[in-house]
């Protein structure tokens, strides 16, 4: 089978298509036929070996080769523990490797990929999609009737977050470039700040939550746009050189009953799949697909998510 690979670290250029064994199932995990995968940062960080390097994947190169994480397919077969799906089951999730035409899932990172879904929009949805509902469900504590800001809201997590939001009865702002004010209106913000213009920490108006995908301010220039009580919550940054200075200054921007901070990790899991794949049923939560690229045009793809100025998100069609 045809996989794309990643044997060292550095840019897109360093992807390469290779045919590599087709994948047996160990008992805990179901074989998948892959339609579509997605494109996310946290593929080309892994790619350039920072993270990789941290979290024990090889100093001087990648242990495991796979690449890509996320995934829509159609189950082939299961091992012999695995209980919640059979052959012919179309999911959707994170798997090990999947920019490759197969791969093997755990069940309990995967959802049913509803109907009126497509393989490639389903693909789009889940790291994004599971960050942008932890983010503000748990660390936003997210409700009714609040005044919700999105910074970001043109990107992967940024769409998602905006439409999450959205579905709790919120009144949402995006915050994005001149080109993407109408991509933001037409799913569904009710106010857009182009922040080319306009400097939402500046202009005197309070959020009770404020969702951070940008990461274009310090953690204190958000309390000043908090209303009393108000939540930011900062879901990371494409600059990772500055995380440890703005992990420490966080704690010291939370003043006043206002509170800025870090998200933690966002875990996939069935339940939160399953609940993303209620949305998406109810139209609720729509993927906003830039791109589509083929497998052979995926270093182009990787490559283009790594300039930073994606609109939602860049899939991979296998087949």
């Amino acid at each position: 089978m045809k996989a794309v690979v990643c044997e060292r670290y550095g840019h897109a250029d360093v992807l390469q298509l290779r045919d590599v064994e087709k994948p047996v199932p160990p008992d805990e995990r179901a074989l998948v036929k892959i339609q579509a995968s997605s494109v996310n940062p946290a593929d080309f960080h892994s790619m350039h070996g920072g993270i990789a390097r941290l979290m024990g994947n090889g100093f001087t190169k990648p242990k495991s080769s796979k690449f890509g994480s996320d995934f829509a397919g159609v189950v082939e077969s299961v091992g012999s523990k695995v209980t919640r799906l059979k052959p012919g089951d179309e999911v959707f999730g994170i798997m090990p490797g999947a920019f490759a035409e197969y791969g093997c899932c755990r069940e309990d990172r995967v959802g049913l990929k509803p109907s009126n879904v497509s393989f490639e929009e389903a693909a789009a949805v889940p790291i994004a999609g599971i960050t942008a509902l932890q983010g503000l469900r748990d660390a936003g504590q997210i409700h009714a009737g609040q005044r919700v800001l999105v910074n970001g809201a043109s990107g992967g997590v940024g769409t998602f977050a905006l439409q999450i939001a959205r579905s709790y009865g919120t009144e949402v702002t995006a915050v994005c470039s001149s080109a993407k004010v109408d991509q933001a209106r037409s799913i569904g913000a009710e106010h857009v700040v182009d922040y080319t213009e306009e400097d939402f920490t500046k202009n005197g108006v309070e959020y009770d939550l404020i969702f951070d995908v940008a990461f274009t301010r310090w953690p204190s220039a958000y309390r000043h746009s908090l209303a009393p009580g108000g939540r930011c919550v900062l879901v990371g940054t494409p600059d990772l050189r500055r995380l440890p200075v703005a992990l420490a200054l966080s704690p010291l921007a939370s003043r006043g009953g206002k509170k800025v901070g870090f998200m933690g990790i966002a875990k996939v899991t069935g339940p939160d799949m399953a609940l993303l794949a209620g949305l998406l049923e109810a139209g609720k939560v729509k993927p906003v697909v830039e791109r589509v690229y083929s497998l052979g045009e995926a270093t182009e793809a990787v490559g283009y998510v790594e300039k930073g100025h994606a609109k939602g998100k860049v899939v991979v069609a296998i087949d």
